[in-house]
């Protein structure tokens, strides 16, 4: 998949994922998108977890803004894995449309961000803050439509063995 690299580029990206992703989540009840996988992970909780990485992205470039340190070093690039237990405690109380709302609310945020941001802010350099040589529009991408076509394919994984095949007579 070819990443984004300019502000167009990363906004068309960042709808069209979007976009396809809210088609699948109409597809989801609310019985399904809490039924746990054979990993114990479930659709609300990968939903969460892209509500989540978001937030890390959009607060970690804040701090680097302000000249603060950004996410210890473990956190680097790709290192925004799936925590079922961290998940869990964050967002156990949510209803599946308030799981959601939690990641309709982050996109708009990283839109917005992305909106407000020329060329050379999104691309002309590593983000402020991040110890690594991503630049604040590639952050962008990994947070925003990577994690809209994860949980897009996770969620047709699991849908799958709902869809039957009509039986010849």
């Amino acid at each position: 998949m070819r990443v984004a690299q300019t502000k167009v580029d990363l906004l068309t990206v960042l709808h069209s994922e979007w976009s396809q992703l809210l088609a699948e989540l109409e597809r989801v009840s609310d019985g399904l998108a809490e039924s746990v996988d054979a990993e114990g992970r479930s659709i609300k909780d990968v939903v969460a977890h892209g509500a989540m990485a978001i937030g890390l992205v959009l607060g970690w470039y804040a701090d680097g803004q302000a000249g603060r340190d950004g996410p210890p070093p473990i956190h680097r690039a790709g290192e925004l894995a799936f925590d079922p237990s961290t998940l869990k405690v964050w967002q156990e109380d949510l209803s599946w449309l308030e799981t959601r709302g939690l990641l309709g609310a982050a996109h708009e945020r990283l839109v917005g961000l992305v909106d407000g941001l020329d060329e050379a802010a999104l691309y002309g350099g590593p983000m402020k803050g991040v110890r690594n040589r991503w630049s604040t529009g590639r952050w962008a991408e990994a947070a925003g439509a990577t994690h809209y076509r994860t949980a897009r394919r996770y969620i047709r994984r699991r849908l799958k063995p709902l869809v039957r095949k009509p039986q010849n007579s």
